[in-house]
């Protein structure tokens, strides 16, 4: 059954009322048909603002259908009237999280030139594909809050289902495009949301429901631990956390494990569940002067008094590997470089 106009209502006030308040604002827009509904949708409720909006579109170089798609949006924003601004992948890659973070970077820099707030069209079929793919990862309550975790990310789309945008879309003839990849079962999204998914609902058709309430409840105590810790942890000039180890005292391990996630993300540092065990353990048996290294380039290093979280310094790192296999060369570079 086709959406009607007056349907339409209740999709267009949801968005209205999260796209008012934002300015500027910039759309991530993919060409696809959640991102160009978003686009359409913005250019309606703010047909006085449009010199707020730019419409931010990204190339990630996958394939000849990711610069047709980039060019694509353009073409659209354009005839909408809305300022359209484009980037490219500096390199190819082949991999989903890869891409994610080109985007991201890209969005990022974008919105930063005019301080910006950055708007994407995640609906609530995304957020249940995200929370399924972090149980399977094994995520922690904090990564199992999802989308619905607080963000600088504006996400006026998070509560309308995929199926409520494609009827929008035919109504009001959103043209889009579909990305190839978007069927590929090399994704892990993609078998989630073209296999597992479908396959789990039809023997428990509430588990969609399932999986937004466990995302709900999630979200309410990532809330309150982050006023828990709100007082543990300073952020220094260059962007590293420091934590007075007193302030860490009292917890056991698997306290531990609850509150250094929601610590290190104050440096927007988010740790995968082995770094956080890791860390965990260093902070109960560490000793002064010793260091960790966790994934995506982040070291941790062990004071009298404090814990220090930054990026690798690579050179030091370098040195101390050096110093474990050939002591003397090691000194002598050490000596050389001050």
């Amino acid at each position: 059954m086709r959406m009607r106009r007056d349907e339409e209502a209740p999709l267009l006030q949801d968005a209205a009322s999260a796209l008012g308040g934002a300015e500027p604002l910039v759309l991530a827009v993919s060409g696809g048909l959640d991102s160009m509904v978003l686009m359409h949708i913005a250019a309606s409720v703010r047909r006085g603002r449009k010199r707020t909006l730019t419409v931010a579109t990204f190339d990630h170089r996958s394939g000849p259908h990711s610069a047709t798609a980039a060019r694509f949006a353009q073409k659209h924003a354009i005839q909408l009237g809305l300022r359209c601004v484009s980037g490219r992948a500096p390199i190819v890659t082949h991999r989903e999280h890869e891409w994610r973070e080109l985007r991201w970077k890209f969005l990022r820099s974008t919105a930063a030139r005019s301080g910006a707030t950055v708007a994407t069209a995640h609906t609530l079929d995304d957020q249940i594909e995200t929370v399924f793919i972090r149980i399977l990862r094994c995520a922690g309550p904090r990564g199992l809050a999802g989308l619905f975790a607080e963000s600088e990310v504006l996400r006026p789309l998070l509560t309308v289902r995929r199926a409520e945008l494609e009827e929008y879309a035919r109504v009001n003839k959103v043209r889009y495009v579909d990305d190839p990849s978007n069927d590929s079962r090399a994704h892990l999204r993609n078998r989630v949301r073209h296999e597992l998914l479908p396959a789990i609902s039809r023997v428990r058709p509430s588990f969609p429901k399932d999986l937004l309430s466990i995302a709900h409840a999630a979200s309410e105590w990532r809330t309150e631990m982050t006023g828990t810790v709100e007082r543990i942890g300073t952020i220094a000039k260059d962007g590293s956390l420091r934590v007075a180890r007193a302030d860490l005292a009292g917890y056991d391990v698997e306290s531990l494990r609850t509150v250094w996630p929601t610590i290190a993300a104050k440096a927007g540092v988010i740790m995968d569940r082995r770094g956080t065990h890791r860390l965990a353990e260093f902070t109960m048996k560490g000793h002064t002067g010793g260091s960790i290294q966790l994934s995506g380039g982040i070291e941790v290093r062990m004071s009298r008094e404090q814990m220090l979280i930054q990026r690798w310094d690579a050179r030091r790192v370098e040195m101390i590997r050096n110093s474990r296999l050939r002591p003397a060369a090691a000194r002598a570079w050490a000596r050389a470089e001050t």
